[in-house]
């Protein structure tokens, strides 16, 4: 008999493909700023002077306690909603520290000890803020503001928000992680896989960035069962120079011995280290294929037809 599955099981499934793991902690400090945070409302230019309420980081403002009132449709008693923390550094800084707020809604502004440190208006993608000038050391309290606007209008028109005719209400908030990245450079910034189950192979794309010099380095790649030491593709790229203070996209492709697909029913993951010395980074995949026939219609999962039935929900 076919396997038939609710889709949310199948869609948890492929995004956990994507999610990104573990880093290494010898050359990558990752510290995650998640947790009960202080918050209050108030207008867009003036830093609350009582933060009286809080809120689970992630999550979004209807979570606060006590609870604000209208939240989620606009309001003159709010045209945004500020976030407050305090951390601790107890290292020194390195050559690179990021704040990375990971995704939140609608419009995020940064404060780290008074300095604004950036912006970011999407709702969907992270935001990436270089820290290290404002970051205190040797145990000093950081104070973390961030600020998200209160509602819809806070964005501009241009700037996708979520908008759904079936919603009447849009929640703000910091509804992902948020934390401090403290590595060496050059460091790694993004990385995507794209496998490839004909071929047994896995595509790698990463995004590595240079510090305040420019250098030469060359990425370390290797692939290993999820939670094993056992190794399964290894490869070295060739040595490529970087200007200070750019960007480079390296891709590669690196061979699979005897590689093993995922489904549902067997989520089998592998894992990707990449290294390029000064920093490393884990990601994990798993080796699948997915597409539509375009004949029949029917979903295809690793080249044989899958069943699904299900709905979606939006924030």
């Amino acid at each position: 008999m076919k396997n038939r599955v609710y889709v949310f099981l199948l869609l948890a499934g492929f995004l956990a493909l994507c999610a990104s793991g573990g880093v290494a902690a010898d050359v990558r400090t990752v510290i995650p700023l998640d947790g009960e945070w202080q918050i209050a409302e108030g207008g867009l230019d003036k830093l609350p002077a009582d933060f009286a309420h809080r809120v689970p980081v992630p999550g979004l403002v209807d979570m606060a306690k006590p609870a604000f009132a209208e939240v989620g449709k606009k309001s003159e008693k709010r045209q945004a909603f500020w976030y407050r923390r305090e951390f601790a550094l107890n290292q020194p800084v390195p050559e690179i520290a990021l704040l990375k707020v990971h995704k939140a809604q609608f419009g995020t502004k940064v404060w780290l000890n008074g300095k604004v440190v950036g912006s970011h208006l999407p709702c969907f993608t992270p935001a990436w803020l270089d820290v290290k000038s404002a970051l205190k050391k040797d145990g000093q309290p950081n104070e973390l503001i961030i600020r998200v606007g209160a509602d819809r209008d806070s964005m501009p028109q241009d700037v996708p928000t979520g908008w759904d005719f079936e919603k009447y209400l849009f929640i703000p908030g910091i509804y992902d992680s948020v934390e401090l990245i403290l590595t060496g450079a050059p460091y790694i910034v993004n990385v995507q896989t794209v496998p490839n189950i004909e071929t047994e192979s896995v595509r790698v794309v990463a995004e590595v960035a240079a510090g305040e010099k420019g250098c030469e380095f060359e990425l370390q790649a290797t692939v290993s069962l999820r939670g094993s030491t056992r190794v399964d593709g290894t490869l070295t790229t060739s040595k490529t120079y970087l200007r200070a203070k750019r960007t480079r996209t390296v891709e590669f492709t690196l061979p699979i011995r005897d590689a093993r697909l995922w489904s549902p029913e067997e989520p089998f993951l592998y894992e990707l280290t990449l290294s390029t010395g000064a920093d490393a980074t884990k990601t994990r995949f798993g080796m699948r294929s997915f597409s539509f026939d375009r004949e029949t219609k029917r979903a295809m999962l690793n080249g044989k037809p899958y069943f699904m039935r299900g709905s979606n929900v939006t924030l």
